[in-house]
């Protein structure tokens, strides 16, 4: 079973089935629904997942939908070492250096799956598209 850590911008896709992205996404759910991988996300990405879709939806739909959605996700936590290597680290986006890191976490993790490739290069973690992470899985 592949171990994949997802951005955040993956779950907002998923969620809100974003053209083009959200099918990919639910693609990818789909295959966490049948234990053929096993997804990530950090706390960070629910929070900022729920900060960006409280404009689209109302707070109470979406708290039901993001408490269903981490039925699929194991939960990486933000700790406060996490945060002082994010702020002490070489990468230009903050936010982008929690992610990371909480992937760093993640024991035999094969890739993060983002849609933001290019700022995740110097990761140290495979980093791929959705579909390119489909694609491998096939």
């Amino acid at each position: 079973m592949k171990h994949i850590f997802i951005d955040t911008n993956i779950i907002i896709d998923f969620v809100s089935q974003r053209k083009p992205f959200g099918q990919t996404a639910l693609l990818l759910f789909n295959l966490a629904d049948k234990k053929k991988v096993k997804l990530y996300a950090s706390s960070h990405a629910i929070a900022t997942a729920h900060y960006i879709l409280k404009k689209v939806y109302k707070e109470s739909e979406l708290r039901k939908v993001l408490d269903q959605v981490m039925d699929y996700l194991e939960i990486i936590p933000v700790t406060v070492d996490v945060l002082r290597k994010a702020t002490r680290s070489q990468y230009k986006d903050f936010e982008d250096a929690i992610q990371i890191l909480c992937a760093g976490t993640i024991k035999n993790v094969f890739a993060i799956a983002t849609r933001d490739v290019a700022d995740f290069a110097k990761a140290g973690i495979s980093v791929y598209t959705p579909d390119e992470v489909l694609e491998l899985i096939k």
